[in-house]
């Protein structure tokens, strides 16, 4: 057996020790291309699984080129022939592991993340690579924008262009690999047609990925190999980039069975966000026949992903909405919606042009990027605004944790205006955003030295044309976002002090702090009081005011911070599901949530079950953050009871309801259709509702599936009286 076959990335990687990183990886890329495990899945879609191989496999690469390191006790036991092989570049690839994982780890960072207070970068994060070049461009056509490019920069970047080259070398040999593995399965398939899918594969990859797909079904094949290739993260604007093969395709019957077996892949990978529909700079509509098959196909399956959005605007047809309610009503909580109107302006106020901003996409849960020209959705690290508010509460000081892990703010038990206490606070969270931003920082300037990105850099405009790696600024637009968490219920708990400590003056500050070190044992009548203060998502102008403002301030301040990248972080609200997990590591608020309990604001919204006005009211309490600030999915979800939602004049109510949202400036709404009594009964007898759906922070889940806090939050959100 040859060693390669073992370990088949560390061959390139490291015979060419004395070259770039960026070179080492695309030459590690076409030695292992040969090796590379691929297959036809269930669905007769080709897989890619560039993880580590064989007993000695120390990299992988899938959303990048990682360093692993494992599994040399097994590949020496397995291979003796090889140890001394294996002990060598054992040592290599812990050498490269400790410098890639050299993540903040000093002491003031540490504690504020052990304590939940944050976290700053530590993980690679999603993107939208344009997976249009290589299915309208193919490889030789990528080929010639190196040609171009490399002739006009210096010589400095000679070394990227090559490890580009190589990895699109490695990209072909992967596609010849999969004509002959489809010819061979053809050959011996006895379902026909499952051998007419075989062949039409390897019609497909005797033309692609070197040149562009020539139908639909040759375009999803070739989309699915390079999609597995970089790690199934985000399709992003599916339905623009396939569109010239879609309509290339006149048999109706083959676009449905290419779409419907990637839908399957989409399923089994968990994949990410995908994104239909959509303005251009000019406000025409984007919208074709693939987004409706889109919408069609995910009602039909009624699966949790992908991830799916939809973009409206001024423009938006009558016909969407409906499909969009349509497909909400299946119970699958998608698509989740946003505005153009409002995400465009917002993007376009950091420096992306109209002709740019109208590409946005979203990554992820909800992260926004520009489709194939940035690298700033990829979630770069949260701040909880609780948390800074215990911090202000207690001088510094983690009621939960007992330990001192923020700036001394002063002793609240000594303010003696309110004042004084949201100054406490805005330094909090001041130094909470700067930490995070810090972090992420430190992060990002790591995987740029030590995990360059050829893969992605062909596929995002700015890389080739700058000679630049994507993780090192080469994309057009280079911003971060960081994301606010536990918002309204921060929002209430200053506005019960202001009210009842400073305004009404019926207790001390001293007396509040007494009740929240109890956890309100023993104080009855001011946790009444607290608890029941107004609170946001009432369209209390006071309340409102005061959770809209820390908003703005964290907004501002993330613009003045730059990423290592080249941009300005700016933020959003996307619990993904780490908000029960938050609650249960914060201390007792002034809102009169208790020490420990899980349950928090899951969104921009209300805390759960604190909205008691009606949907108007928690509309125009939502409106009152300047959502053009925000340049990440800043969400807001609403529960609906199924068997009114799905009613022809529930779904026209919805409709109203969003659309009322959307033009009093809301940037993306979601809803959860589903019935009451079956979430209660789902924590019962969860064997019986295994394919419950619910909206949990910026994705959807299976209810049964999610851990018990996350649980109990999504049924204490209010449902909606639609008044049908």
């Amino acid at each position: 057996m040859d060693y390669r076959e073992i370990d088949p990335f560390a061959e390139g990687f490291f015979e060419n020790e004395d070259a770039e990183i960026a070179e080492r990886i695309g030459l590690s890329l076409l030695r292992a291309a040969p090796f590379i495990k691929i297959e036809f899945d269930r669905n007769i879609m080709p897989v890619v699984d560039a993880r580590s191989h064989g007993f000695g496999g120390g990299f992988s690469y899938g959303m990048g080129f990682n360093y692993e390191g494992d599994g040399r006790d097994d590949a020496v036991a397995a291979h003796p022939e090889f140890k001394d092989r294996i002990m060598e570049n054992d040592s290599k690839y812990n050498r490269y592991k400790a410098a890639a994982h050299d993540l903040p780890r000093y002491e003031k960072y540490s504690a504020l993340e052990s304590g939940h207070a944050l976290w700053g970068g530590g993980w690679p994060g999603h993107s939208n690579p344009d997976f249009g070049r290589i299915v309208n461009l193919g490889t030789d056509g990528i080929r010639e924008i190196i040609n171009k490019y490399k002739s006009i920069n210096t010589e400095d970047s000679d070394w990227f262009y090559r490890g580009c080259s190589y990895t699109l070398d490695a990209i072909d040999i992967l596609g010849e690999r999969f004509r002959a593995l489809a010819e061979k399965l053809a050959a011996v398939c006895e379902d026909s047609d499952d051998k007419k899918r075989y062949e039409d594969a390897a019609r497909a990859f005797s033309v692609v990925p070197k040149k562009p797909a020539y139908d639909f079904t040759s375009a999803c094949l070739c989309f699915w190999m390079i999609f597995t290739f970089d790690g199934t993260d985000s399709p992003g604007r599916f339905d623009q980039y396939m569109l010239r093969a879609y309509e290339a395709t006149d048999d109706r019957d083959a676009i449905l069975d290419a779409l419907s077996r990637l839908w399957e892949c989409f399923h089994d990978t968990r994949t990410w966000n995908l994104c239909i529909s959509g303005s251009d700079e000019n406000w025409n509509d984007m919208t074709n026949g693939l987004s409706y098959d889109i919408l069609r196909i995910a009602r039909e399956r009624k699966y949790e992903t992908p991830n799916l959005t939809m973009r409206v605007h001024r423009n938006t047809p009558e016909k969407l909405w409906d499909e969009a309610a349509e497909t909400l009503a299946s119970g699958i909580g998608m698509p989740a919606i946003y505005n153009d109107e409002v995400v465009c302006p917002a993007l376009e106020k950091i420096g992306i042009p109209p002709c740019d901003s109208h590409l946005y996409c979203m990554n992820g849960c909800n992260q926004i990027d520009i489709m194939g020209k940035s690298h700033m959705g990829l979630e770069d690290g949260e701040v909880v605004f609780a948390k800074c508010l215990e911090y202000a509460l207690w001088d510094g000081f983690n009621d939960v944790t007992q330990r001192f892990e923020s700036i001394p703010t002063g002793d609240a038990a000594t303010f003696t205006s309110y004042e004084q206490m949201e100054r406490a606070f805005m330094r909090q969270l001041d130094y909470i955003t700067y930490m995070a931003c810090e972090a992420a920082n430190m992060c990002q300037q790591t995987r740029g030295l030590y995990q360059p990105n050829p893969l992605r850099s062909c596929l995002i405009e700015g890389c080739l044309e700058r000679g630049v790696d994507y993780r090192n600024g080469g994309p057009l637009y280079n911003h971060g976002q960081i994301l606010a968490e536990a918002i309204a219920d921060t929002g209430d708990s200053l506005w019960a002090i202001k009210k009842l400590v400073f305004t009404e003056k019926k207790y001390t500050m001293a007396q509040l702090l007494d009740a929240l070190k109890a956890n309100f044992e023993g104080y009855d009548e001011l946790y009444h009081d607290f608890s029941h203060c107004e609170k946001f998502g009432n369209d209390s102008e006071d309340v409102d005011e005061i959770t809209s403002g820390i908003v703005n301030r964290f907004f501002k301040v993330l613009k003045r911070n730059h990423t290592y990248r080249g941009g300005v972080y700016t933020g959003g609200c996307s619990p993904d599901d780490r908000a029960a997990n938050y609650g249960a590591n914060i201390a007792a608020l002034p809102n009169g949530k208790k020490k420990c309990e899980p349950l928090i604001a899951d969104s921009i919204a209300a805390v759960p079950g604190c909205d008691t006005c009606g949907p108007t009211s928690h509309i125009n309490s939502a409106l009152r953050y300047d959502h053009k600030n925000c340049c990440s999915g800043f969400i807001f979800q609403m529960k609906f009871d199924k068997k009114v939602f799905c009613t022809p004049r529930g779904k026209e109510a919805f409709k109203n309801l969003a659309k009322t949202y959307f033009a009093g400036g809301g940037q993306q709404y979601t809803a959860t259709v589903v019935s009451p009594e079956d979430l209660l009964d789902a924590k019962i007898h969860p064997e019986k509702h295994k394919d419950l759906i619910v909206r949990v922070g910026g994705f959807s889940g299976y209810f049964v599936e999610l851990d018990e806090g996350l649980q109990d939050n999504v049924i204490a959100r209010s449902f909606i009286d639609m008044g049908v």
